[in-house]
């Protein structure tokens, strides 16, 4: 079997995902794609023609979101032609899952060069979903699923709700939620008073080659303890929310499974990861290909796993990934240098933490979707740049990069500096 070389990995700065409040909002959702598909290019001095495939992960595939983001964006981008593009959803791990699958298709002996990552536009999102709304604009089909077999066998919820129920569940206090909230502010902002994210930023400008954005819109770097204290609950409106057809709120689709369970609101803006607009992108070759067009890699991919849980709580699969991942590869959790584990709430990676027995220092050491954001099918992608910056910087060699996905996924990757 060949190796799969990370040769480069470069992301957008992440932009705060409101309609006319973001840096990018209002462009078309392919411009951002592009940005981090040029500087590939550029940076490298690739000839396109020699890029087998570009394999990209955009969830919301709504609007101008859809129609193949990963495609068209590479046409946008000026690439050749003969490049093909698939774009793909496994909800929030979507970008992780790209990377792994072009991963497998260099190991497997299929392909020599793939570009591999995600995008996307939550400003579009949320604004496209309020034209569904307000029925300016049609979807054939609607929006989702509302199943009422699949609710039988897996009732599934609101993610803010699971998430307050795993934290019931795990003994987890608000306390300690906003201290972690807290701890991703005060390394994000560590991280960028460093500079430690300047040499993967690729910046995303207008038709006049205007910069849009030059740095991370959305930390919150003056967050006080006393401050996260005071903020109130953020998912408590949707408790009692119909989730199905026959009326069930989201609270009692998690009491239909767990009905001795009591939980209540406790994540809030502050410990939930932000709503922002992001693309990253990586290049992947076989170490053929590198030789012949004179690239250096930066890391290997070890293994690359995906596995399923509890689709009603939904948000635990990161643990046995990366379990899983690290049985493939003969490692243990000591052998791991860095973890970017997704902070798609608290409770999410304090769980990891504690379920793994892990050193705090190594995971996230550079902060996370708490206090970066979280631009849903880029962030696996930005993950694996961030774990291979960091590495880089510490002289570590290996990373191990996790997510949880709704439906209750999570793939997980792990990567050797070379």
């Amino acid at each position: 079997m060949a190796e799969a070389y990370i040769i480069d990995a470069v992301r957008t700065p992440r932009a705060i995902g409101k309609t006319g409040k973001g840096a990018y909002s209002g462009l078309h959702p392919q411009h951002l794609a592009r940005t981090v598909l040029a500087a590939l290019r550029a940076r490298n001095s690739l000839d396109t023609a020699t890029i087998d495939d570009v394999i990209w992960g955009t969830s919301a595939q709504m609007g101008l979101q859809g129609g193949d983001l990963g495609r068209m964006a590479a046409l946008d981008a000026g690439y050749d032609v003969t490049v093909s593009g698939v774009t793909l959803d496994r909800f929030c791990a979507s970008g992780l899952t790209a990377t792994s699958l072009a991963a497998g298709q260099i190991m497997a002996g299929l392909e020599d060069c793939v570009v591999a990552g995600g995008s996307e536009m939550m400003s579009h999102v949320v604004d496209y979903g309020t034209m569904l709304r307000e029925k300016k604009v049609h979807i054939a089909g609607g929006l989702g699923t509302n199943n009422p077999s699949l609710d039988a066998r897996h009732p599934q919820t609101n993610q803010g709700v699971a998430a307050d129920a795993i934290a019931a569940m795990e003994g987890i206090s608000r306390a300690e939620l906003d201290a972690f909230g807290l701890e991703s502010q005060r390394r994000a902002a560590q991280a960028i008073a460093q500079g430690r994210f300047d040499g993967s930023l690729a910046f995303v400008t207008d038709a006049d080659g205007k910069v849009l954005l030059d740095h991370e819109e959305y930390p919150r770097p003056q967050t006080t303890a006393e401050g996260l204290a005071e903020l109130k609950p953020a998912f408590a409106m949707f408790y009692d929310l119909p989730a199905t057809r026959e009326g069930t709120s989201f609270a009692g689709q998690i009491r239909r499974r767990y009905p001795d369970l009591e939980f209540t609101p406790v994540h809030h803006v502050g410990t939930s990861s932000g709503v922002v607009d992001g693309a990253a992108a990586l290049l992947l070759a076989s170490p053929a290909y590198a030789r012949a067009h004179g690239l250096t890699p930066r890391a290997r991919v070890v293994t690359a796993v995906n596995i399923g849980d509890d689709p009603t709580l939904m948000l635990n699969g990161p643990v046995p990934a990366a379990r899983k991942a690290l049985a493939r590869a003969g490692l243990t959790p000591d052998d791991i240098d860095v973890w970017e584990v997704n902070e798609a709430f608290a409770v999410v990676v304090e769980k990891f933490i504690r379920d793994l027995g892990l050193a705090r220092e190594k995971v996230n050491p550079n902060g996370g979707a708490i206090a970066l954001g979280h631009p849903i099918g880029a962030t696996g992608a930005v993950l694996l740049g961030t774990a291979l910056d960091e590495l880089e910087r510490t002289g570590g060699r290996y990373a191990l990069v996790t997510m949880c996905a709704a439906g209750g996924m999570a793939p997980a990757i792990i990567i050797e500096r070379v």
